[in-house]
């Protein structure tokens, strides 16, 4: 029995619906045999469709009513619960209220749902006569009255089903679509309602064994409510202990999970339930445009195959974003920008569907789409899939969808794209290869640019690497670090839309769950749209869904909970003594890590921990279907773990530990690699190192039972979703997004995954650096500060002073490109001047270069300080004149970059800016620079003499709540400095690598490994930093840097605490220290 509070609770929320459009209904009217308001359902259908029931009439003259009523029942409970069954789609509730019910020669509309225009006043009169009604304390089984047929089932099996009541039932002309089970959180929480639901509100009867009608699947209410004043939980399939229930919840002002507490002290948390979800409209809208079911192909442990239907209502979240960007669109028009922050686990797929369907039927107040197409920019084929099956459900017109690739359809793909967009197809999918010619055609035609389009960017889910990573960077100028073979797709999209900032006809929706300060400086939007962008004034995203909500809710698990980090110690020593030889110093660092990590038995080592800690302790997980991923940081390192993998495997005996690799391209090993007995010559690709592929994608095979690992180096890191991947084993360097969205791969959720747990373990990040880059995406992402959008003019400075181009060439070249029958070979001709004095410059500045280079090699042997000063200096001034060009030429594409970026932000009205930037971006492709030999780093001299791998520590890294983490603004822009290439003698280097790896034993050597840390923290301190650049070595002791360095040894961590000890409890070693960490960071300012 409710209790007064309870009822208190259900009275006000009725009174509220009565007060937003709802009919109260009594329940005596509701017919339990049907599950059907039969006044309503006649109501409805008499009142609008008064011809048709007239020939129904005819039809049965005897009873009509009855034999209506029947036929609505008989068409719903052809909805087969048990089958997944597309074709059935037309039956159940859903169904029936989408579908004309058809009989004999009579056709019937049992709902009718919001047109997209006002210009049929008939069919907005039938919308007005919908009945939402809302029946209390409702006793819904048939099998629990005192009618004669309960009596007689009684008679026969001597039980009666028990009248449960539910407390409140919603009904759309009589036909149910909702059921809520209230509790006052003073007696009982929301839990309490979701175990009613769970025991004893039943889709069969326990006693009688009969189904429930109202309680059926697909037959009956589309979703179940569990609602109290603070929560509400939702379920569309009661299953008794197996029910699902999801959070129906808005969130948190600081991105948690629940309600915050309502300003408005008389208000309910909840109260947005049926004072927004279930207004008229509203709810209408959703049983028109949101519901629908989804058919899923399961395996179970055992290798099962079975098909599942779920029944899609969509989340709060998820309806409340849809509908604001709806609204959005309508007020706003099109030409605008919305950024939209949702976590890993928030259903992103759906959104996107429900966005691209929604604004794709907007019409404007005279008829018109207000959309001529809406463009989904994704290299995912489930999100392709995904949005042809959705919303197929939602529309009987057929083609709404086009996909654009190679495997559909007939002609290339510019054909496709061109007739796509010219036809005004309704949804155009495109792959992020693509989307920079989408806009290029929109922008080349003019029909086409007197069109409104929608471009949704599904950005933060792939990346490009390989052939077509190259591609994207040369036809967008995306510079990335040296060696990098992927590109983010976020990057490549962001790139796109900054390149083509003339578009004002299309509207974007950026979705992510990890903006960067770009996503958010584009994308997002300002608090006070009429002031410019600011520190106090910063652009933050249009909506959020935060990964903290997520994970809270369920959606996604935490993958920082089990983290354990491993340290690496190794001794490098020389074969000969005596054969030293002098090298660049930052090269020979680089080139000994990469020998060291490559050195087979580095590897082994690490190979070995991997695969007894996965069989020990991962295995077994999820019924023996869990899964690993193994993150290196090469593709050479990735063949190398493939091949100790096996090794090792091999040797053990082990069985059901099956590795596969996951690279581009061929990877082939020079004797410059450590180890390479055997495979020199050897080409190793990703088919020939997956024998047991057998023509399968990765994807697909890794799901099977014939592999329990993946190594991947550049591949899988993101868009990769593997609910079974219970463990990460990390050999890379990972920082920011990339470390985010990496590690997230575990996140994914799979029945008995939550109490297993995940595990990472971590070879080469430091704890504080993971949980530094996990910090500002953990709740809302914003930006510290804005971009200065002035910066732009000290570069157009830099870019005119250099002497390469004259400014009447820049105009002349803009004049001949305007012409709409322009010659290319007269705008070539106008770049060639400043083509030819770059290159005539940079010819003579290599040549000088080199000469410099021979000559002071050769004052080096002999012993005349005067001599080999004078020659470094003129090789330093030579290597200053062929920098300056070489960062000419990136300069011109920073200046492109930022231009296009910024403008789309900033109003800059000036015409000279856009002139440079169409000349800049036309003549930095034509400027080609010479490769020049360097000497080689010859390691052969070189050996592992020692080697430890060492656990430091397992741990939950935790996340915090409402930490002050932002992001920093983009300004380094036309920052490019030439490489200092500090000599060393080889050994020396050597030694240094040592002092930061040893750990054994701490001596003053070991200072060297702790003073990078202790750089790196005071290097953080912009008035520090500027008195050591702008001050000698006895100036800067006397500034700030010894208070900066004594609060940095102070900060030391655990792993320090003996370090830091040794400097506080003697002066001269901590002085000694201090010098060692100013020359670092001179070294790092020069």
């Amino acid at each position: 029995m409710a209790s007064a509070s309870e009822f208190a609770f259900q009275n006000e929320m009725i009174q509220q619906l009565l007060d937003n459009g709802w009919l109260l209904g009594k329940p005596s009217g509701y017919n339990r045999e049907l599950a059907l308001y039969s006044e309503d359902v006649l109501g409805f259908v008499k009142e609008t469709q008064k011809d048709q029931w007239k020939k129904f009439k005819a039809l049965y003259p005897n009873d009509p009513d009855d034999k209506f009523l029947e036929r609505v029942a008989s068409q719903l409970n052809k909805a087969d619960p048990n089958a997944a069954n597309k074709e059935m789609r037309t039956y159940g509730t859903l169904g029936v209220l989408r579908h004309e019910l058809r009989d004999r020669g009579t056709r019937f509309s049992l709902c009718q749902f919001k047109p997209e225009h006002d210009l049929n006043p008939d069919t907005l009169a039938r919308y007005k006569e919908n009945r939402l009604r809302v029946v209390p304390e409702l006793v819904y089984s048939p099998w629990c009255d005192d009618k004669s047929a309960t009596d007689e089932h009684e008679a026969e099996t001597g039980t009666r089903a028990k009248k449960w009541r539910i407390d409140l039932v919603l009904f759309v002309n009589g036909l149910p679509v909702a059921t809520l089970e209230l509790k006052s959180e003073f007696k009982q929480a929301v839990e309490n309602a979701i175990k009613q639901y769970k025991t004893t509100r039943f889709a069969i009867d326990p006693a009688t064994k009969k189904p429930e009608p109202l309680l059926t699947f697909k037959r009956g209410a589309l979703v179940h409510f569990a609602v109290s004043q603070y929560e509400v939980h939702m379920a569309t399939r009661l299953e008794g202990d197996k029910t699902y229930f999801l959070p129906f919840n808005k969130g948190t002002k600081e991105g948690g999970a629940g309600n915050d507490v309502p300003e408005d002290v008389n208000q309910y948390a909840t109260d947005y339930l049926w004072n927004e979800v279930l207004l008229p409209d509203n709810l209408l809208n959703i049983l028109a445009r949101f519901v629908h079911l989804q058919i899923e192909e399961k395996e179970d442990w055992e290798g099962r195959k079975s098909k599942k239907e779920t029944l899609i209502f969509p989340r709060y979240h998820q309806w409340d974003v849809v509908s604001q960007l709806v609204n959005a669109a309508r007020t706003e028009g099109p030409g605008h920008k919305y950024l939209i922050q949702h976590s890993a686990g928030s259903g992103k797929s759906n959104s996107i569907a429900w966005s691209a369907h929604q604004l794709s039927a907007i019409h404007t107040v005279e008829g018109n789409k207000l959309f001529d197409s809406v463009i989904v920019v994704t290299d995912r084929t489930v999100l392709d899939d995904q949005l042809q099956e959705t919303i197929s459900q939602f529309t009987s017109v057929e083609g709404v969808v086009g996909r654009i690739n190679r495997n559909e359809g007939d002609g290339s793909k510019s054909e496709k794209l061109a007739a796509a967009l010219e036809s005004s197809q309704p949804i155009i999918i495109v792959t992020i290869q693509t989307f920079p010619y989408v806009l290029k055609a929109i922008e080349n035609s003019a029909s086409l640019k007197e069109r409104n389009y929608v471009v949704i960017a599904d950005e933060a889910h792939s990346s490009q690497t390989g052939s077509t990573a190259r591609q994207l960077k040369e036809v967008l100028m995306i510079d990335t670090k040296e060696g990098d073979e992927e590109i983010d797709s976020g990057d490549a999209i962001e790139a796109t839309v900054a390149s083509r900032p003339g578009l004002t006809n299309l509207s974007y929706l950026a979705f992510t769950a990890t903006p960067k300060t770009k996503t958010l400086e584009l994308f997002g939007r300002l608090p006070k749209p009429d002031e410019v962008p600011s520190k106090t004034n910063k652009p933050e995203a249009y909506h959020v869904y935060s990964m903290r909500q997520a994970i809270e809710e369920g959606f996604i698990l935490d993958v920082l909970k089990n983290y354990t980090n491993y340290k690496v110690a190794y001794n490098l020593a020389m074969k000969i003594s005596g054969s030293d030889e002098e090298v660049e110093s930052k090269k020979a660092k680089v080139k000994l890590n990469q020998w060291v990590r490559l050195h087979d038995y580095n590897i082994s080592q690490k190979v070995q921990v991997i695969v007894e800690h996965f069989k020990n302790n991962v295995m077994g997980l999820l019924g023996g279907q869990a899964k690993a991923m193994v993150v290196t940081s090469s593709r050479k390192e990735a063949v190398r773990y493939k091949l100790a993998f096996d090794r090792y495997i091999t040797e053990k005996g082990y069985q059901k530990v099956v590795a596969m690799v996951a690279f581009s391209g061929e990877v082939e090993f020079s004797d410059k690699d450590p180890n390479v007995e055997g495979i020199i010559g050897e080409k190793f690709t990703e088919s020939g190192m997956n024998p047991g592929l057998k023509g399968r994608d990765l994807r697909k095979a890794f799901d099977s039972d014939d592999y329990q690992v993946m190594l991947v180096a550049n591949k899988f890191q993101t868009g990769f979703d593997q609910p079974k991947l219970c463990a990460m084993y990390v050999d890379k360097k990972l920082g920011g997004v990339e470390c985010v969205q990496t590690l997230s791969r575990l996140n994914r959720t799979f029945p008995g995954k939550a109490e297993a747990g995940t595990y990472v373990l971590d070879f080469f990040n430091e704890p504080d650096d993971i949980l530094g880059a996990f910090q500002p995406y953990y709740q809302t992402v914003q930006l510290d500060d804005v971009s200065d959008p002035d910066v732009i003019f000290d570069l157009s400075d830099k870019l005119k002073a250099a002497g390469i181009f004259y400014w009447q060439e820049v105009k002349q070249f803009c004049e001949a490109y305007d012409i709409p029958s322009k010659s290319h070979a007269a705008i070539a001709n106008i770049c060639k001047p400043a083509v030819e004095r770059w290159t005539h410059k940079y010819k003579h500045a290599i040549e000088a270069y080199k000469q410099a280079k021979d000559m002071f090699e050769r004052q080096k042997k002999f012993d005349d300080a005067v001599l080999i000063a004078n020659a470094e200096n003129s090789f330093k001034e030579c290597k200053q004149e062929k920098d300056a060009l070489e960062i000419f030429k990136k300069d011109l594409g920073s200046f492109v970059r930022f231009y296009d970026f910024m403008s789309q932000i900033v109003d800059y009205d000036d015409k000279d800016l856009e002139r440079l930037c169409l000349y800049a971006r036309n003549l930095r492709p034509m400027l080609r620079e010479a490769a020049i030999e360097e000497d080689e780093v010859d390691l052969s001299n070189v050996e592992l003499s020692h080697y430890r791998l060492s656990k430091i520590r397992q741990q939950n890294l935790i996340l915090k709540e409402d930490a002050a983490e932002y992001l920093a603004p983009g300004d380094g822009v036309g920052g490019a400095k030439p490489k200092d290439k500090k000599e060393e003698f080889l050994s020396q280097i050597i030694s240094r690598l040592n002092e930061v790896f040893i750990t054994d034993e701490l001596t003053g050597k070991d200072l060297v490994n702790y003073a990078y840390t202790i750089r790196d923290k005071i290097s953080e301190n912009e008035l520090v930093m500027h008195q050591i650049a702008n001050n000698s070595t006895e100036q800067a002791l006397l500034g700030g840097f010894s208070k900066a360095i004594d609060d940095a040894v102070l900060d030391s961590s655990d792993a320090h605490q003996n370090q830091m000890m040794q400097l506080l409890s003697d002066p001269s070693k901590a002085e000694s220290f201090a010098r060692v960490v100013l020359d670092l960071l001179k070294g790092a300012n020069t």
